[in-house]
């Protein structure tokens, strides 16, 4: 028997070089961080530890643009399933049959690409359709998945209409994927903003700084601005985050 190795959409492990480009970035914007509002070297040492969640936050976007990947794919994945069981092809073989077409969609890296090779391994361990459909909800834990998984596995026992009701769930759940995407659509020019307003206060302070050397010296190296300044980056986080939240509509 052939084993598999399946993948886990609901982890991400960093590549050696993904390490290096995303800790020299948290390091770049440490040490922003500690110029704008700091003006020490030993700011840039007390904040290295912030590297460790900025990974984390990293990761976790990651992970939810494989996700948003893996749904758009496997939505193209089911118009062709449905299309090959309309030719007369067997619920298998039409599986098989749509990693072709999406081969020629996506390419041979692509995230559905991959799990259609695997479906096709797995069934040659004689691991039946239902149970794989069942194991990638799993492993991906999108409800869209999900929910085809559940429908294919209770029409594929009732014995009925196999592609009529695929289809119906296949159209359902694109039409769940269209709405998510015109959200996006509709505040992305808000995210774009909120891009902006990320860099405009230390744009703000730089250039002040620029034109008018010395104008915030009494905010540096004394308590009553480290306090002030300490206080001023909390806000500016609790800002970020919570702008952030607010544009990640589900």
């Amino acid at each position: 028997m052939e084993k598999v190795q399946l993948p886990d959409y609901r982890v991400y492990h960093y590549r050696p070089m993904e390490i290096l480009f995303y800790g020299a970035q948290g390091v770049g914007i440490i040490a922003l961080l500690a110029y704008v509002f700091y003006r020490s070297p030993i700011a840039i040492l007390l904040l290295l530890p912030a590297i460790y969640p900025f990974l984390l936050y990293r990761k976790k976007s990651i992970i939810q643009k494989r996700k948003e990947e893996l749904t758009l794919q496997f939505r193209e994945m089911m118009n062709s399933v449905i299309a090959g069981l309309q030719a007369g092809y067997s619920i298998e073989n039409a599986f098989l049959h749509a990693r072709e077409d999406l081969v020629l969609l996506y390419g041979t890296e692509a995230l559905i690409v991959t799990e259609l090779t695997l479906l096709s391994k797995e069934l040659r361990n004689n691991i039946s359709l239902e149970s794989i459909l069942a194991g990638l909800s799993k492993r991906c834990e999108i409800t869209d998945i999900s929910e085809f998984a559940e429908v294919f596995t209770i029409a594929k026992r009732s014995g009925g209409n196999l592609p009529g009701i695929l289809k119906n769930t296949a159209d359902l759940i694109a039409d769940k994927i269209e709405v998510r995407r015109e959200i996006m659509t509709m505040i992305s020019a808000k995210k774009m903003e909120q891009n902006i307003m990320n860099v405009v206060p230390f744009g703000i302070i730089l250039y002040i700084d620029a034109t008018s050397p010395g104008f915030f010296d009494c905010l540096y190296h004394n308590l009553f601005g480290v306090i002030l300044m300490s206080v001023l980056l909390i806000l500016y986080l609790i800002a970020y985050l919570l702008a952030d939240r607010i544009l990640s509509i589900q």
